[in-house]
């Protein structure tokens, strides 16, 4: 598998993200990753960060259409326009969460976590764009939650 960082590096395992906008950050780079190489958005993440301005949700979810014109002009990161509208919807979507519950550790704490989160993955599908059956555990498990990974491991990367 190569350099295992490429695929973990950049997850929390075990521990909750700083800040919100880290939350905001991880789930990006599951939008963003999805369907694609890991090891080429490994090496465009750099890209992301300047481009959506270190994922600060403020900004982000003020976008309008110059921002996305300028975000689809990008060549250093993934120009997949459902990718960028979808990052500034969740973006709007934090900053409800952290209006509503005073941030998102806060906001997942409040939510059932039975039965390997169903009901959390549930409600992400519905609060977030560009996420799916994958991506929603994937980013789970990046932001420190306890949440059983290892069928999503095995599919993507079979048995060890």
């Amino acid at each position: 598998m190569g350099d295992e960082s490429v695929y973990t590096g950049w997850m929390y395992r075990g521990r909750r993200p700083p800040s919100d906008s880290a939350y905001f950050e991880n789930m990006s780079r599951c939008v963003f990753q999805s369907g694609l190489n890991w090891a080429t958005i490994a090496s465009r993440w750099p890209a992301f960060r300047g481009a959506f301005e270190g994922f600060d949700i403020a900004k982000v979810a003020g976008y309008g259409a110059e921002d996305i014109a300028r975000l689809m002009g990008d060549a250093r990161i993934i120009r997949n326009r459902r990718k960028i509208l979808a990052t500034i919807h969740n973006a709007r979507e934090f900053e409800r969460i952290i209006h509503e519950s005073g941030g998102v550790a806060a906001w997942l704490d409040g939510l059932d976590k039975s039965n390997n989160y169903q009901g959390v993955i549930k409600r992400v599908l519905q609060r977030f764009k560009h996420v799916g059956a994958t991506s929603v555990p994937l980013w789970l498990y990046s932001v420190g939650e306890d949440i059983d990974v290892s069928t999503l491991v095995e599919s993507r990367f079979g048995k060890e």
